[in-house]
């Protein structure tokens, strides 16, 4: 009898590890084939909207949520059209960066798009920046323009003068001539009376550069990642075709614009598939569910903060009264998948992994709770990702006596990476503008001696049948709302204001929650976004290494467990708006969730 439960274990582990991987294989085939025709016939995304506008013209492309505005695909179409045409008028050519800065809207997306058929690429930088961080972005990009939002004027003000007198400025929205800079035009006359039609296309391929989307940098400051046309259409067709979506969804976008997750995985279904995307300005967890009923919403997208918010909501009838099928998105913990499906009464979780310049990106397709994505353990060479051995101390890839990266093995940690194949566009890696920080994310003889691979920065485990679980984030970066934060550029941030020379950013888990909260080190104090850690009379060699480095990996461990550190430590109380000092008990009530950071 045994031996027969045994047996039929075997028996079913072994069909769902056959079932899931024919079931992926069949949405890489899928997107392959796609990606193929397009390469074969120099297709590029402003060529596949023009499909898209002949299949679903008169549907509605884009709903504002600020405005309730709406736009038909013929709409979007034509609007960025005159985007197209204006900036050839101002001389604007193939191959030239202009600057995005404002917040979602939909002119947000016919501005890059119209950018997109006359082949000049857009640098889309966060709304959030300000002063040196945002000069830097319109620096490295080389952008001869700048397109703002008027509710961003103040920023642009502010660093105008460091920005260099052959940037053009171009406003949108409310026009104050006296709050903007010297030399600034209003948007929108210049686009009505510019032409609607079709500008001539440029001679741009599939794998040519669509625009730029920027990350959290190591160096201080945010990378600008090269986004070709190949891997926009990438992105969005694996999420679509892999989570069996349809162009009668509705999909609800409340992401910023400025990052993948809302421009390419959400507004790429309006663009690629004819899905009618709603757009909101910024998140709101009062308003979720509300906007969602609204606009029969089917399809919502989130970050793992944005579902712990709305379950922090007070229960509501709302919360249950709307169409959503589905929630797609990253980051969402175990701890609460299920009591977000049940609360909620969403069917299925379309969570996946992936990054902006990323080759491995992954999908839990099957519905599998707490996975992130699932990589076939019998058809390995059908999608060339793995995860290998890392030292937990270093984070350092770890080799056999070859020299070659070691696998990991079932439920053993291991860093994410993705073989790099150019010519392939489902393995290509066209990293970022600084060749530099292009060269740290690769590694050489990781899956067999010479080849190269995708470092993804990320530890993950894999079970027995092939789903991924996220485990960790490697480097100096963390999550905090949604963005992925370098450590190094809070350094440098704190060092300048507080005059400080040595100032040390590192990330602690706190048990149970979606982001990790950043630890900060001023000299001889630690402090915390949540809780900060105060030490008298620290030696220095606590804090660094022989080779002048920081001991982050130590002061990680210690965590912000008081048993473990001997120094007072602190965190903010956001019920009383002020630093308090962590004993146990309050440990424990945060540990146990009681206590809300």
């Amino acid at each position: 009898m045994p031996g027969r439960v045994l047996l039929t274990g075997c028996f079913l582990l072994f069909n769902n590890i056959l079932s899931c991987s024919f079931s992926a294989a069949g949405v890489l085939l899928r997107v392959k084939m796609n990606v193929r025709r397009h390469l074969r016939e120099k297709n590029t995304i402003p060529k596949i909207f023009a499909e898209t506008v002949h299949r679903h013209g008169d549907k509605t492309a884009l709903i504002f949520e600020g405005t309730g505005e709406r736009w038909t695909f013929h709409q979007l179409d034509e609007y960025s059209n005159r985007v197209a045409n204006m900036l050839l008028e101002r001389g604007f050519k193939d191959g030239d960066v202009v600057a995005l800065f404002m917040e979602n809207r939909s002119q947000y997306v016919g501005l890059w798009l119209g950018m997109a058929k006359i082949g000049v690429e857009a640098a889309l930088i966060n709304f959030n920046l300000r002063l040196e961080a945002l000069v830097h972005c319109v620096t490295i990009s080389n952008a001869k323009a700048v397109m703002f939002g008027s509710e961003l004027n103040d920023a642009v003000s502010e660093v105008h003068s460091l920005m260099g007198k052959e940037v053009q400025m171009f406003c949108s929205g409310d026009w104050d001539p006296k709050r903007v800079p010297r030399g600034t035009e209003s948007l929108e006359p210049l686009l009505d009376a510019a032409p609607s039609h079709l500008p001539s296309r440029p001679q741009r391929c599939f794998t040519d550069r669509l625009f730029y989307i920027y990350t959290s940098g190591t160096t201080g400051m945010p990378k600008a990642a090269i986004v070709v046309h190949s891997r926009y259409y990438r992105m969005a067709a694996l999420v679509y075709y892999g989570f069996r979506m349809t162009s009668d969804d509705v999909l609800y976008d409340c992401l910023p614009l400025y990052h993948s997750a809302g421009n390419i995985v959400g507004v790429g279904q309006c663009i690629i598939h004819g899905m009618t995307v709603v757009i909101r300005k910024k998140f709101s967890a009062s308003r979720f569910w509300d906007d969602c009923a609204k606009y029969n919403c089917t399809i919502v997208q989130y970050i793992g903060e944005i579902c712990r918010y709305l379950l922090n909501q007070p229960v509501r009838d709302m919360e249950k009264q709307h169409r959503v099928r589905m929630a797609m998105g990253n980051g969402l913990r175990q701890s609460i998948w299920e009591e977000f499906m049940k609360r909620f009464n969403i069917p299925q979780i379309a969570e996946f992994y992936g990054a902006t310049e990323c080759n491995c990106s992954l999908g839990n397709f099957d519905n599998k709770i707490g996975a992130c994505g699932f990589n076939s353990r019998i058809l390995p060479f059908i999608y060339p990702i793995r995860l290998v051995r890392v030292d937990e101390e270093t984070m350092e890839l770890m080799r056999g006596p070859d020299g070659v990266c070691i696998p990991c093995k079932p439920g053993e940690p291991g860093q994410l990476v993705g073989r790099i194949i150019q010519n392939d566009p489902l393995r290509r890696f066209d990293g970022y503008v600084n060749q530099s920080a292009t060269s740290k994310k690769i590694a050489h003889s990781v899956f067999k001696k010479g080849d190269t691979a995708y470092l993804s920065g990320d530890v993950l485990i894999m079970d027995e049948c092939g789903h991924m679980f996220f485990k960790d984030r490697t480097g100096d970066t963390f999550r905090w709302k949604g963005e992925n934060v370098s450590t190094t550029e809070v350094e440098g941030t704190l060092s300048r204001l507080l005059d400080m020379k040595d100032v040390v950013v590192y990330g602690v888990e706190v048990p149970g929650k979606i982001c990790q909260y950043t630890g900060l080190i001023i000299c001889s104090y630690f402090w915390f976004s949540s809780i900060c850690v105060q030490r008298r009379e620290m030696n220095t060699e606590q804090i660094f290494n022989k080779n002048h480095t920081f001991q982050k990996t130590d002061l990680r461990r210690d965590s912000f467990n008081p048993s473990a550190v001997s120094d007072r430590l602190y965190f903010m109380d956001s019920r009383r708006g002020c630093y308090v000092q962590l004993d146990e008990d309050l440990y424990r009530s945060i540990l146990s969730g009681k206590h809300k950071l």
